[in-house]
């Protein structure tokens, strides 16, 4: 139920992410969960374990690094569709 509980969370974390940024994240559903693992990760690293901890992700820093995480993937998509072009 702790796996499942989670996926709910990052999912959240990741769609919130794409909210403040106003960027979708590409994958649907799972790029949210991904966006929001790996945002986790990444806020962790930079900002440490601090704040409210809900599903084993610490929510500020989780959602803080999804954040940052959903802008590198929108300026490399971006880049990448312009050199197609």
């Amino acid at each position: 139920m702790g796996f499942l509980w989670s996926l709910i969370i990052g999912g959240i974390i990741g769609w919130l992410a794409g909210l403040i940024m106003g960027r979708d994240i590409p994958g649907g559903v799972i790029g949210n969960i991904i966006a929001g693992f790996i945002g986790a990760w990444l806020g962790s690293l930079i900002l440490g374990n601090w704040g409210p901890e809900i599903g084993n992700f610490y929510i500020i820093p989780a959602l803080i690094g999804a954040v940052v995480l959903v802008f590198i993937v929108s300026l490399l998509l971006r880049s990448f569709g312009r050199s197609r072009s």
